[in-house]
């Protein structure tokens, strides 16, 4: 594809441009499974709130339950609800004497604790912030991230380096919508002043990243991390890639 075909490159953020490596967080056995979580470094916050009477298994069930309803409303109605309501959500049901306005502060503290943790095992590789950097002195670049805080999200983007080079950001949890849909490409699109066909989406995952942006008429570079194709059911994008790193070769630039 010719460098004059599009405008701009708007890219996914996580598992994109940063790695996120959740095999670094403390393993802990929930619901008979060892899984790795921020959960470990969220109790002490929790128990010196609550003292004796905060029960960690209980936490825990009523944690995940409420992560199961976010993600079925998430996913019935395209819409981002944030980490800070799902903490508020958890601590509704096991202390529902808290007050509102004590219950949204606590929850935000707890946020910013889970958050840490998530930014303290992501980062971004060299190879792929050299290519960021190379693809924006080409195009003009967005970023578009389905994510839960706003504030880590940002943190996160700031952490590669690359921040300034980007002309629009959206992350989900700032306008209370997700990928796939298609509200938000096209909320980019209007930050940019660009028609659809004028830019290229890139990211990891197929329905998110490649059928959604399709969708509204992006051009698409799926990162398949070696998959040979993409699952069935997803638009053939333009470009397949393995990383990130190799997108500046596709273009051309």
């Amino acid at each position: 594809m010719a460098k004059a075909d599009f405008k701009a490159v708007v890219f996914d953020l996580f598992d994109t441009i940063v790695k996120w490596e959740p095999e670094r967080l403390p393993l802990m056995e929930i619901g008979g499974r060892k899984i790795h979580t921020t959960i470990p470094w969220v109790f002490p916050t929790l128990e010196q709130r609550f003292g004796a009477n905060f029960d960690r298994d209980r936490f825990i069930e009523v944690y995940h339950g409420v992560i199961d309803e976010i993600m079925a409303e998430r996913e019935l109605h395209g819409i981002e609800i944030t980490c800070a309501e799902r903490f508020v959500r958890t601590l509704s049901r096991l202390v529902p004497v808290l007050d509102g306005q004590a219950r949204a502060t606590f929850a935000e503290e707890l946020t910013r604790v889970h958050m840490n943790g998530v930014r303290r095992v992501t980062g971004a590789p060299a190879a792929r912030v050299a290519a960021v950097a190379r693809v924006a002195a080409n195009y003009r670049v967005g970023l578009l991230s389905n994510f839960d805080d706003t504030q880590c999200g940002r943190e996160v983007l700031d952490d590669t380096g690359v921040a300034h080079l980007f002309e629009a950001v959206i992350i989900s949890a700032e306008v209370g919508l997700r990928k796939p849909n298609p509200q938000i490409y096209r909320r980019m699109l209007e930050l940019l002043r660009l028609d659809a066909s004028e830019v290229l989406f890139v990211g990891d995952t197929p329905r998110e990243d490649v059928q959604g942006p399709h969708g509204v008429g992006m051009r698409t570079a799926w990162i398949s991390k070696g998959l040979e194709a993409v699952p069935d059911g997803i638009p053939q994008p333009h470009f397949i890639i393995v990383d990130l790193a190799e997108l500046p070769v596709v273009l051309g630039i």
